[in-house]
């Protein structure tokens, strides 16, 4: 089991610690959400064991495709009372690990609970809401001893490390497009998703990962500007030690190019550097089974590694939309 020695706290850095001698156990919040399947493979594939699992929905017959024996609860009281009955009698089931897919604004909370429990937690993105969520999050690290991670995939995104080789020495600023539209119904706006309290806005949901990737990539933001925010759609420029990038990201399926359309596609990924398209369209199937393994052996991302994200989404959400002025991205002429 994962646990920093007392006094001490997680750093950022990806530092070793000892493999795990037995099989890890495993508790997952948010079970019926997009993400869990994501998790729950990355537990089987990784070798070890879904012991409980919570939702207050129960539209969970994926755990079925995993592991069928895992006790599910739809009420947290129940799932905190089985979690604290495990420990309690050192039963070979106690959690190692409570995985950690609920609602953005839930996220805070539930590592809170995991630390609480005598377990580590593994986060989906965006880890919180607001910057000043992190240090107390630290403090619980250094005060019970257990660690908290999240899931920064992208990192692990063999496209990403590429860039990542080839631009972290470099002497100039590259100029970059990044563009991400993933199609989204009805049902968005209704779901915690459309509710900005409870997702941080589009940008924060679905943007947070690529603006972790370009600061790995590229250095500590210097400039963050917002041209467009709307509850589908968010446009803006950031600048970067080493990249100045124009974004646009949509979950409205009318912001798709003409060349998605013509091929029925929902979702489009594109990033141009210096004019050049940057191929990342497959290769996402296992990043988070690659990430549990990392996590698993020691290697995994923590506290510290999603700070410069939580911050630069944080800005985007306070920040008055200055319209399309200056350089913004050329998608963003279509919402004039």
């Amino acid at each position: 089991m994962t646990k920093l020695q007392k006094g001490k706290t997680s750093t950022g850095d990806r530092r070793k610690i000892p493999k795990m001698t037995r099989r890890q156990n495993f508790a997952l919040i948010g079970a019926a959400g997009y993400i869990a399947p994501r998790h729950m493979r990355a537990i089987a594939e990784s070798g070890h064991q879904l012991v409980a699992a919570l939702d207050p929905s129960d539209s969970v017959g994926v755990i079925d495709d995993y592991f069928p024996q895992a006790r599910f609860f739809t009420e947290f009281e129940r799932f905190d009372r089985h979690v604290y009955k495990l420990r309690l009698r050192g039963a070979p089931e106690q959690i190692d690990y409570v995985s950690i897919c609920s609602p953005n604004y839930l996220h805070d909370a539930h590592i809170r609970f995991a630390l609480r429990s005598g377990a580590n937690a593994i986060c989906e993105k965006p880890l919180v809401l607001n910057p000043w969520n992190i240090d107390p999050l630290a403090e619980m690290e250094r005060s019970l001893g257990w660690r908290v991670f999240t899931i920064l995939q992208l990192r692990l995104h063999p496209a990403m490390q590429a860039l990542r080789r080839q631009y972290s020495e470099a002497s100039n600023k590259v100029d970059i497009d990044l563009s991400y539209i993933t199609s989204r119904g009805a049902w968005y706006a209704v779901s915690w998703k459309g509710d900005r309290q409870k997702s941080g806005g589009v940008a924060t949901n679905i943007g947070v990962h690529f603006y972790d990737a370009l600061g790995w990539i590229f250095g500590r933001c210097q400039r963050n500007v917002v041209h467009l925010h709307d509850a589908n759609t968010a446009a803006g420029e950031l600048e970067y030690e080493r990249a100045r990038v124009r974004w646009f990201l949509s979950v409205d399926p009318d912001d798709l190019p003409p060349s998605a359309r013509d091929k029925q596609q929902r979702t489009y990924r594109s990033i141009t550097i210096g004019g050049k398209e940057i191929d990342f369209s497959g290769g996402f199937d296992r990043l988070h089974t690659t990430a549990y393994q990392e996590i698993l052996a020691g290697q995994g991302f923590g506290l510290e590694d999603a700070r410069a994200s939580i911050e630069i989404v944080h800005d985007i959400r306070e920040a008055t939309p200055r319209g399309l002025v200056g350089d913004y991205h050329p998608f963003a002429k279509r919402k004039r």
